[in-house]
């Protein structure tokens, strides 16, 4: 017997013809990959706006503000300003600081809201655009900015400021963190007025303490 081999029942291609079918194939993940390449694109573009932020907008801050005695809600962290008392000199265990201004005692507390934090020395701001630092003077570690602020416990500490009797009305302290602790943009700072008008802030410096005591009796 002699084998004989099927026959296909396929038509064989002609040579040359081309696949219509591939060539359909071919457009559709072209334009899908086009499609896709264009929302990346535009995600990138998004990306770009949100990240790369101008010197102005990674420096800016959310300000909380409020006034002495009211605890003042910052989200990180909350502070209230419970008093502040003028002096012209500053009494230490090892030594005495005086000024030809005012020394501005600040007595302030606060908490935080999730975990342990180190304020920063705040600054105090004045009505015509002026800011003075708390001063260096008076060692860091006999201020607030020396405590842990803990998560729900309120710690109580002072902030001493160097400043003239012009400085006084209208003035406001500005609490926030340490520059390292957040470094994202917008980080939370809380104001705080002191409640000075003209009358009230003649009054502080015309009557100062002659001593501020910082040694615990």
């Amino acid at each position: 017997m002699t084998a004989t081999q099927p026959r296909s029942s396929a038509v064989p291609d002609r040579p040359g013809r081309p696949d219509r079918h591939a060539g359909r194939g071919r457009k559709r993940g072209s334009t899908l990959l086009n499609a896709c390449a264009g929302l990346l694109l535009a995600a990138a573009a998004v990306g770009l706006q949100t990240f790369h932020l101008s010197a102005n907008e990674a420096s800016a801050k959310v300000t909380y503000k409020g006034v002495k005695g009211e605890s003042v809600d910052a989200r990180r962290f909350t502070v209230r300003l419970d008093s502040f008392v003028a002096a012209k000199t500053i009494q230490n265990s090892d030594q005495t600081i005086a000024t030809d201004n005012l020394f501005l005692v600040v007595t302030a507390s606060a908490k935080s809201s999730l975990k342990p934090y180190h304020l920063g020395q705040p600054e105090l701001l004045t009505t015509d655009g002026k800011k003075f630092d708390a001063t260096d003077r008076v060692a860091s570690p006999l201020t607030l900015a020396n405590t842990w602020v803990q998560p729900d416990i309120w710690v109580s500490g002072r902030f001493f400021f160097e400043v003239p009797p012009s400085a006084l009305p209208g003035a406001r302290v500005v609490f926030g963190l340490p520059a390292e602790v957040v470094v994202e943009p917008f980080q939370p700072e809380v104001e705080v007025d002191l409640g000075l008008d003209e009358e009230a802030a003649r009054k502080l410096a015309a009557s100062p303490q002659a001593v501020y005591s910082t040694v615990k009796k």
